[in-house]
């Protein structure tokens, strides 16, 4: 059962910060590691995300410099791995890892990081 605050859809309320589509970036226990990229889900579950490894973000940068497509990866993690969650938002002039990304590609994170997801909704 999903949590309406989480429901798709629920827009940019400021209440429901943490909704489908947020750009975060979530910090995982068990064993110790970070993940960045936008929500697809939340749940007491669990949470979905379209993103990549926060130690590969220099080598996904270099790659999309390159050329190369970018395929961040879709997960699940199980609620109980999830130490924290937060939004991707700059400190002071410390620039969010999004705008990083677009400083260093060119191009936009939001729409890189959903870009394969409607490929795969297109039909066929």
């Amino acid at each position: 059962m999903q949590n309406s605050a989480f429901a798709e859809g629920a827009g940019p309320d400021s209440r429901h910060p943490f909704r489908t589509g947020a750009i975060v970036l979530v910090t995982l226990g068990n064993p110790r590691d970070k993940f960045w990229g936008t929500i697809l889900a939340l749940s007491l579950e669990g949470l979905s995300i379209s993103g990549i490894d926060l130690a590969s973000f220099d080598d996904a940068v270099a790659m999309v410099k390159d050329g190369e497509p970018f395929s961040p990866g879709v997960v699940f993690f199980p609620m109980h791995r999830i130490e924290r969650i937060e939004l991707d938002l700059p400190e002071g002039e410390i620039p969010s890892i999004a705008q990083r990304f677009t400083a260093k590609t060119g191009l936009e994170a939001a729409p890189s990081l959903a870009r394969h997801l409607a490929r795969a909704e297109e039909p066929r």
